[in-house]
């Protein structure tokens, strides 16, 4: 198979890219440049030429306090830019694999959510991934929506490689403990994306790894595993006032694909034990 991937130079792009190193498929990926989702002339002209069979879109605006202010900056990436990719798939019968996030949810269920859960944002970011789903729903029948959450992976916009600069730098690290959610793991996104694929899957799944954590539990995991002597304290969101709401509970459940698949996604610290020990060096 031929795979176009989008935004190629962030983690989950790498992700991609290098899982079909290891395999006989085709996996192109153009610099912004060539393919800039954010306008359809790109999109077509890059399809047209590389005639992919499936679109991967790991392109995004993923600056979710920033998004409060250049509202139309995250609409034109996170919307307007998977019009442009679910207009050129279906005229080009190919594929469109799109990625969303668990901030379409506010976060008061109190309980896991569920591919039937309505969403709700609370941010603009949020609203713009809303959005760009919708588009997807309304330009192409032929889809793959995988709603992703705290991912992390090869790259440095992300809470754990943030976490590490902050740790070689201080002993206490003050982290919000009212923030839960999955920590996802870019590897293994791609590995089910790979899987869901091979089965012919189509639809709205949430891919997360197991279970649930506060960026609290998350931070004391990660820096335990590094094997740093440092004190983590928990605080609330109001100690770093962000211009950005943030859901206090936006966990999903990945049953739905789990059962799919009849096999269980690793839970969120296999993911991080396996960031720490084949990734984390080489970005550091």
């Amino acid at each position: 198979m031929r795979f176009l991937i989008t935004g190629a130079k962030g983690q989950l792009a790498r992700a991609f890219i290098m899982m079909f190193q290891d395999t006989h498929h085709t996996a192109i990926a153009p610099d912004e440049e060539e393919l800039d989702i954010c306008h359809l002339n790109s999109v077509l002209d890059a399809i047209s030429e590389h005639e992919p069979d499936v679109v991967l879109n790991c392109a995004a605006y993923n600056w979710v306090d920033k998004a409060e202010e250049d509202f139309d900056a995250a609409l034109q990436a996170n919307a307007k830019g998977v019009e442009n990719l679910a207009l050129a798939c279906k005229k080009h019968h190919a594929l469109l694999v799109h990625f969303g996030t668990d901030y379409v949810f506010d976060g008061t269920k109190e309980d896991f959510y569920t591919e039937e859960d309505e969403p709700n944002p609370i941010n603009n970011y949020g609203k713009s991934k809303l959005l760009g789903e919708r588009f997807l729903l309304e330009g192409t029948d032929d889809f793959l929506l995988f709603r992703v959450s705290w991912v992390y992976g090869e790259g440095q916009q992300n809470f754990l490689y943030r976490l590490s600069q902050w740790a070689e730098k201080n002993k206490v690290l003050r982290v919000v403990c009212d923030q839960t959610s999955v920590p996802t793991f870019t590897e293994d996104i791609a590995r089910f994306t790979g899987l869901a694929l091979e089965n012919g899957m189509r639809g709205i799944y949430h891919l997360t790894n197991g279970g649930y954590a506060s960026r609290y539990e998350v931070a004391r995991y990660f820096i335990e595993r590094l094997g740093l002597d440092r004190l983590i304290l928990p605080v609330t969101s109001d100690y770093f006032p962000a211009p950005a709401k943030r859901p206090r509970f936006s966990a999903m459940s990945n049953a739905k694909i789990s059962r799919a698949f009849d096999l269980d996604i690793p839970d969120w610290k296999s993911g991080i034990d396996r960031f720490i020990e084949n990734v984390l060096g080489r970005i550091r």
